[in-house]
């Protein structure tokens, strides 16, 4: 079970990294996440060079596809190539957006007739889009999720393990990352959020 954590340039670190360690935790279990970019190395918005793991090709053949945000998404769904590489199947993969990313989901189609999450500074941009965006952490309706805030990050790897390998996997990942002497409410916190956001399923 392979995962793309698809990283265009001028990402946010904290969602491409946070989603990927947090997946390859899983490794043993067969499960793991790469960093997908669309040229051989991207710089992250506060000028960390990362050399990609997979091409964009890749994004075809994984089980599922999460798409990170950045200082440079607008730019990104504004380039008609750079989406023509994203050919996202949601009747067999799992596709998930991080904060701007849902302006991704949103270019594609993807988002149509239901709501979203996204941070702060890309809600009215994702609003124009005809979206219409909670005032929440998570929300997921059949295999497609949408996060909103960096550290939202947490509760959409949780969303994939679980979906993937099952509760008990996201709650021992989640628990072993978690503050110290705050395990237990974290692990809580993260199966509350993603189980709530999925009432409706698709």
């Amino acid at each position: 079970m392979q995962v793309a954590v698809v990283t265009f340039d001028g990402f946010n670190e904290l969602d491409s990294f946070i989603a990927s360690a947090l997946i390859n935790r899983c490794r043993k279990d067969g499960l793991q996440a790469f960093i997908t970019t669309p040229t051989p190395v991207v710089t992250s918005m506060n000028g960390v060079e990362v050399t990609g793991q997979r091409p964009m090709e890749f994004v075809t053949g994984a089980d599922a596809v999460l798409i990170g945000s950045g200082v440079k998404t607008r730019d990104v769904v504004a380039d008609d190539r750079l989406l023509s590489t994203l050919p996202l199947d949601p009747s067999r993969q799992l596709i998930g957006s991080q904060c701007s990313g849902a302006l991704v989901l949103a270019r594609l189609g993807l988002l149509t007739g239901m709501p979203a999450c996204t941070d702060l500074k890309s809600r009215s941009h994702v609003e124009a889009c005809g979206v219409t965006v909670l005032d929440a952490p998570f929300h997921a309706e059949g295999n497609i999720a949408t996060a909103g805030g960096c550290l939202a990050s947490q509760y959409l790897a949780a969303w994939v393990i679980t979906r993937m390998l099952g509760e008990n996997a996201a709650r021992d990942v989640i628990g072993y990352v978690a503050p110290v002497g705050e395990n237990q409410e974290t692990v809580e916190r993260a199966m509350r959020a993603t189980h709530t956001g999925r009432l409706v399923q698709r």
